[in-house]
């Protein structure tokens, strides 16, 4: 019977030292979280609607003050 013992004790310590798998998913998660935060924040700037923009015309075919002067 002290074999029984000694190789369930041998078992149990082999399965609780699997690596760091669960450490890799969480770090694989969040720099995908990251990224695509990142990515949407910086893209955000490259809009092409022309709303509250600078320079933008007004839709009458008349421009703003940044033309005026031109």
């Amino acid at each position: 019977m002290p074999d029984a013992v000694d190789t369930a004790a041998a078992l149990l310590a082999a399965a609780a030292d699997q690596g760091p798998g669960d450490t890799l998913r969480i770090v694989l998660l969040v720099s995908i979280v990251g990224g695509a935060l990142l990515a949407w924040f910086l893209l955000r700037g490259y809009r092409s609607d022309d709303t509250g923009d600078y320079g933008s015309s007004d839709g009458r075919g008349t421009t703003t003050d940044r033309d005026a002067n031109a």
